[in-house]
């Protein structure tokens, strides 16, 4: 029998938002074995004179444990 478990992780990138929740699935797999899926939460960004300069992406991400 399995179980599994959600965090919560923010990626951030200075491409898109997609490279920012590809970014936290990367970052978390370091550590995290048996990640299942994603679930992108919300996106924010950071502007500066204007444009963006940084992509934000609050993801869940799921993974079996046990």
């Amino acid at each position: 029998m399995s179980a599994i478990k959600v965090i919560e992780i923010i990626g951030v990138s200075t491409k898109s938002w997609e490279d920012a929740a590809a970014s936290a699935v990367t970052e978390a797999s370091k550590t995290v074995r048996n990640i299942t899926g994603v679930d992108v939460i919300s996106q924010t960004a950071k502007v500066k004179d204007g444009s963006i300069t940084e992509f934000h992406a609050a993801c869940k991400l799921a993974f079996r444990v046990g």
